[in-house]
């Protein structure tokens, strides 16, 4: 039954793909009268966040609303609530406003156990991301993937759309620097959607569940990859606006450095400085700011660099940034505190290797087209909505 829907949806998705831009873009979740019969007298189990929005309501909310039984809640990083700092562990506990158990997935256990899942007709994953390869929602749905997977359990994915979605860009992922800031062989800027994302990772066999999940999603109405979309949700406490969103695939780099990205002030993830006072005009003073930014890096320290605020055009991935901040200093241990963390968040060590050899970024970006190429190629295959 989940099959002959899901094929529904997608042949009404498809014809969606011409549809003007204008019109009012409609997530999987608010399309209610698609996915209610699904789970009609069914036991579910909910991977969600405070991005799991249905008009004004929570998903949550939202489904008990319409009788639907939901049995537990499980939480990626920043929680439930979204609340909770990035890296922050977040616990098991019970939601307060409906009395239903809520399970982390990003403490000690970041798959679902086969408990976990005992009594679950269905689980549904509805949680918005923002296209970056280290973005670690991802992470929680390949691990949702399998475990659905290795228990038989179909898994729902109300798909929404991704705000960095518009193009392709850096490195492929090389399996030795797997980790959950990046699991799979796509580039740091994937351009796939949450649905089109578990489609490619069910489908080329990503997981190790031997088997593939029963996997349907609910697409987006009115949506392509040419689409600017601002969330109207903060996908996490640090990601406050939708320039953020944008600077943040070319920002990230800097959390293995000594210079701020802006964590513990009003604008992170859109300014860089540092401690050096020849970095730049622009100074800041990070300082804790509660489930937001605990103990932020140079918290209490005035620091100096660059105000991103005011870009005329939306921010795609440059590597400019780094490449300045790092031809700044006189040492790059002055610079680059975490040598395996830019490694990690690269998916290479190539990365660290050609900018040690002085290489611009256009020679960089180079080395990177033919693997692009093929990927592009393998995107395709699990494309829902038209391209850009």
């Amino acid at each position: 039954m989940l099959k002959f829907i899901g094929l529904v949806i997608l042949l009404i998705s498809v014809g969606f793909c011409s549809v003007s831009e204008n019109n009012k873009i409609v997530t999987g979740a608010e399309q209610w009268e698609e996915y209610l019969p699904l789970l009609k007298g069914k036991s579910v189990g909910l991977v969600v966040n405070h991005t799991s929005m249905v008009g004004d309501n929570h998903l949550v909310d939202f489904l008990l609303s319409k009788n639907v039984k939901v049995e537990k809640i499980f939480a990626p990083e920043h929680g439930f609530r979204g609340d909770a700092s990035a890296g922050a562990k977040i616990e098991d506990g019970i939601d307060k406003k409906t009395g239903i158990p809520v399970f982390s997935l990003y403490g000690e256990t970041k798959k679902p156990t086969k408990e976990h899942l005992n009594n679950l007709d269905v689980v549904i994953f509805d949680i918005q991301d923002v296209g970056c390869r280290f973005y670690t929602y991802i992470s929680t749905l390949h691990y949702v993937l399998e475990a659905c997977a290795e228990n038989d359990l179909p898994l729902l994915v109300f798909d929404r759309p991704n705000p960095n979605g518009d193009y392709v860009a850096g490195p492929i992922l090389k399996p030795e620097f797997q980790s959950f800031v990046g699991m799979h062989p796509i580039p740091i800027v994937h351009g796939l959607t949450v649905g089109e994302l578990a489609k490619m990772i069910n489908g080329e066999k990503w997981h190790k569940a031997g088997k593939q999940c029963e996997l349907e999603v609910i697409p987006v109405k009115n949506y392509t990859h040419s689409t600017k979309y601002e969330l109207p949700v903060n996908p996490s406490p640090n990601l406050p606006n939708y320039l953020s969103v944008r600077l943040y695939p070319s920002l990230c780099f800097f959390e293995a450095t000594s210079v701020s990205v802006g964590r513990g002030t009003e604008f992170p993830f859109q300014v860089l400085g540092g401690l050096k006072s020849d970095l730049g005009e622009f100074q800041f003073t990070p300082k804790s700011i509660p489930g937001v930014a605990i103990n932020p890096l140079n918290k209490g320290k005035v620091c100096y660099g660059i105000d991103l605020c005011q870009l005329d055009e939306i921010p795609k991935f440059t590597l400019k940034y780094f490449l300045d901040f790092y031809a700044q200093f006189e040492t790059e241990k002055e610079f680059i505190t975490r040598e395996q963390w830019v490694n990690k968040l690269a998916g290479t060590s190539d990365l660290i290797k050609q900018i040690r050899e002085g290489k611009n970024e256009k020679e960089i970006l180079e080395s990177w087209q033919s693997e692009l190429t093929e990927y592009k190629a393998l995107r395709k295959k699990y494309l829902l909505y038209s391209d850009f």
